[in-house]
């Protein structure tokens, strides 16, 4: 059919919409255009657009049969307490069919400091597990075995020595690191700019980042050296269009750093992973998903000159957002997460973790994570969405907002460039004054009723206070230190201390990869407080700062 036919069967729909809004007027606040046709996206070429799947510019997926030929991984986010309790909760989750694991840590832990730290009072094992140094990990992994499950942890600025911790247990348990499989988040770009679980200042930050870079392409090439993370820019309030645009500058940084301290591309770039959020809206994301592989692949190819197709691949694992769960009717939740699990899907993510009902409100019960597990379960083996590639291409709506996303990233991403690159607009704050800007304007749109949250701000009803709920006694960080202490005076106080004092001449190097002596500390048993402790005295702290 013409494009000529097809604008006056639409200037004919055009008309007859008149008459039916006159008798059924349509609602507030939707998007403007109701209806895509093929002139939407009458300009997209399908052979360099759209494509095939595991095919440049992987636009339908980066493996070629998808889920077909296996499920994403269904990687459950859990950790809290001590190391003891965590360890249950893993192998209750591979108990019941998780086939990755996901390590939360506590706030203490993720801003390098000790339990007994006294920063840490009332914090320790609150939203994570408390791990201070190798005798917590090897706890918090007994029984599990590290050559058979992959395993992500979120944390960013001391992700160097939780590495080195993992790769010491390994040891311990006999697994070589070259057999190693996982992801460490590592992302402190998106720190400054979105969650501010920082700790050194850019330079040195970016240093520690390509020292892992390095170490790992050459001991740990199975690993997942970064996870570059766009989640927390969601849900610090960003749109889809800034998430993927501002967390691909944070990757274009990261690939110039790497680059800038003599590695090539292609050496480390199949190893970058990203971290998407799953929203609300079902057919946006999934527009989000495709866009955002096609802009990473045209920046590997067109601006790193990247050859190897596993460089152009951008792999992602994807949360469902936990911004979006509320307190109110909580149970509501587990719809919310069953159709973000659904937009992920049809998506083409790699790996998948579904909040529970109940997080919005406390740390999930067993109960809510058998739910969050079995959705999961769900959408793999009974409805459909696995069983073909990207299932919504050629949809003019899903082709179109695709192709609108891409353009809006695409003009964020050339913005900071024009700032000077992703380091410069985090510290001129460009990139959080854009997220708060799009937080103000949700938020406003809950209150002012234009945007209906259900349960919230419409069909609201009278409850019952919460019963049931996990919480963490403060108990936990009294045996905590307990056990801190113990440690500390049965290892080799000497090995310890020559063991920091070569770290602390390794830092004062530029030139130096800190990896192998932040390694050597561990397997004194240093703890996490004292190494970071001694990078904190060579590289001085970052303290927040935005200009408007």
């Amino acid at each position: 059919m013409s494009n000529e036919k097809i604008q006056a069967g639409l200037d004919k729909y055009n008309a007859s919409v008149e008459k039916a809004i006159s008798r059924f007027p349509e609602r507030p606040n939707l998007p403007e255009q109701r209806l895509y046709t093929p002139l939407d996206i009458k300009d997209t070429d399908y052979a360099d657009e759209i494509g095939y799947p595991g095919m440049y510019p992987y636009t339908r997926g980066v493996q070629p049969t998808m889920y077909r030929g296996r499920f994403w991984t269904m990687r459950m986010y859990a950790g809290f307490s001590t190391a003891a309790e965590s360890n249950k909760r893993y192998r209750y989750l591979i108990e019941s069919g998780a086939t990755g694991l996901s390590c939360a840590f506590d706030l203490p832990t993720q801003i390098g400091y000790d339990s007994d730290d006294p920063i840490s009072e009332g914090e320790v094992g609150k939203v994570g597990v408390a791990i201070d140094s190798l005798a917590d990990m090897e706890i918090l992994f007994d029984q599990i075995d590290l050559g058979k499950v992959s395993t992500s942890m979120t944390i960013n600025a001391p992700a160097s020595v939780l590495l080195a911790m993992y790769i010491a247990v390994a040891e311990k348990q006999g697994v070589p690191a070259d057999q190693l499989k996982g992801t460490i988040q590592n992302d402190i770009l998106k720190e400054y700019a979105a969650r501010g679980t920082y700790i050194f200042p850019p330079r040195p930050s970016m240093r520690l980042i390509t020292n892992i870079f390095e170490y790992c392409s050459k001991n740990v090439p199975k690993w997942n050296t970064i996870s570059i993370s766009g989640y927390h820019i969601r849900e610090a309030g960003s749109t889809a269009s800034q998430e993927i645009a501002f967390t691909i500058a944070d990757g274009i940084a990261y690939c110039e750093a790497a680059i800038k301290a003599g590695l090539h591309i292609d050496d480390f770039a199949g190893r970058l992973s990203f971290f998407w959020n799953a929203h609300n809206n079902v057919l946006e994301e999934v527009a989000k998903f495709r866009a955002s592989r096609r802009v990473w692949a045209k920046v590997m190819k067109e601006r790193f000159h990247a050859e190897k197709p596993k460089s152009m691949m951008l792999r992602v694992h994807t949360q469902t957002a936990g911004s979006m769960l509320t307190a109110q009717q909580p149970n509501n939740n587990i719809i919310r997460v069953a159709l973000q699990t659904a937009a992920a899907v049809m998506g083409g993510t790699q790996s998948l973790h579904t909040n529970s009902r109940d997080e919005a409100l406390a740390l999930p019960t067993e109960e809510s994570v058998m739910i969050a597990l079995r959705t999961q379960q769900i959408v793999a083996y009974e409805s459909g969405l696995a069983d073909v590639i990207d299932p919504l291409a050629g949809s003019y709506y899903v082709e179109a907002l695709t192709n609108k996303i891409e353009k809006e990233a695409w003009e964020y991403i050339n913005k900071i460039d024009e700032i000077g690159g992703a380091v410069a607009a985090i510290e001129k704050g460009y990139i959080q004054k854009e997220i708060q800007d799009s937080a103000y304007k949700w938020q406003m749109d809950v209150e002012s009723g234009a945007k209906t949250i259900v349960g919230v701000n419409k069909f609201q009803i009278e409850e019952e206070p919460p019963k049931g709920l996990l919480k963490v006694d403060a108990s936990v960080g009294v045996a905590q230190c307990e056990r801190l202490a113990a440690m500390k005076a049965k290892r080799d106080n000497e090995a310890v201390k020559a063991a920091l004092a070569d770290l602390k001449a390794a830092c004062q190097d530029e030139n130096e990869n800190l990896m192998p002596h932040i390694l050597n500390a561990v397997r004194t048993y240093a703890t996490l407080g004292e190494i970071c402790g001694v990078m904190r005295e060579v590289f001085g702290e970052y303290e927040a700062h935005v200009n408007l």
